[in-house]
């Protein structure tokens, strides 16, 4: 049989949900801040201090619930006070962890009856609650740097959209790939507002080693649709941009996923970013990723800078 839906009004209200590729905030309507029927979900997606709550919650209410079960069965429990709860709610700590220290134990065949049945429910909590620990702590997460804004300036003589990034980790990353996506804002002739997913060519779309930074180039030719587009035709359209890396970390033999989205003020027209990425005495490449999102006017740029210059993908 299908499961009947859960009306919205149940559990489900409006909450303001902020997204964390960028700096906007999206309301979502009719959807539940915590989805209690996926608690696999809930678990991981928790953040680690609510995590820690929440077993720690857990786990006082299951001590709690075995005993009030003594408490409410006198003699139960040896040498426990009678009427003294916490005796008994100490003694389901210690059985829960199969630690037994020996002063209180099962002293009648209820007693043991719910001890058993506590070790089984420990341990069925407890491998739980270490392979949860373990999914958090072994999910790869990337530890890219973006830039704060992207740019629009001449390379090469032609307009370029530019995003740059950096790999913050030690390591280098393996096989990396990039997408960008605009997301531009129409009305159609029926009067209905939607927006049209739009993939940007990239020039290089893809980087075998990623060790220190990368700049992500998209020419504005005729077959870009932000084409001789200015900052208001930006600012009309509502541009948004996507970007999406995905890499290989060698370290961890997994895949790392990032994303960063740029609004209509986070793209800058006539600038370009400032050198990040120079050579040291002994000819190595050195990344200031501090320097990562510092842009300057594109004037002061000249011809042999732009084939030469640090950020470039041969020394990325």
């Amino acid at each position: 049989m299908a499961r009947r839906p859960i009306p919205a009004s149940r559990h489900r209200r409006d909450y303001t949900m902020r997204v964390h590729l960028g700096a906007y905030e999206l309301r979502k309507r009719g959807a539940a801040r915590y989805e209690f029927r996926d608690p696999y979900y809930l678990a991981v997606a928790l953040s680690w201090p609510w995590f820690l709550l929440l077993v720690l919650c857990a786990l006082l209410m299951l001590n709690g619930i075995f005993g009030v079960l003594y408490y409410v069965q006198p003699g139960s429990v040896a040498n426990a006070r009678p009427g003294a709860f916490a005796d008994d709610f100490f003694f389901s700590i210690e059985t829960l962890a199969t630690v037994g220290y020996g002063d209180l134990y099962p002293a009648s065949f209820y007693g043991h009856l719910i001890a058993s049945a506590e070790v089984i429910c420990g341990m069925g909590v407890i491998t739980l609650i270490t392979g949860l620990s373990f999914v958090r702590f072994s999910r790869p997460k990337p530890d890219i740097l973006y830039a704060d804004k992207a740019v629009i300036t001449k390379h090469y003589g032609r307009d370029t959209l530019m995003i740059r990034v950096a790999n913050r980790r030690l390591t280098p990353l393996t096989d990396a790939s990039a997408r960008l996506t605009a997301l531009i804002a129409e009305t159609t002739p029926e009067g209905q507002f939607y927006r049209t997913i739009n993939a940007l060519k990239l020039s290089q779309e893809r980087h075998p080693i990623f060790a220190l930074t990368w700049t992500i180039r998209h020419d504005l030719d005729a077959d870009s649709p932000l084409y001789r587009c200015d900052p208001a035709q930006i600012a009309a359209l509502d541009v948004r941009l996507i970007l999406t890396i995905q890499a290989q970390d060698p370290v961890l033999a997994a895949d790392i996923h990032g994303a960063y989205t740029y609004g209509p003020t986070d793209i800058l027209f006539g600038m370009r970013y400032a050198d990040a990425v120079s050579m040291d005495t002994a000819g190595r490449a050195v990344a200031d990723l501090e320097r990562i999102s510092l842009v300057e006017p594109e004037s002061g740029l000249t011809a042999p800078e732009l084939s030469t210059a640090p950020d470039s993908p041969q020394l990325s």
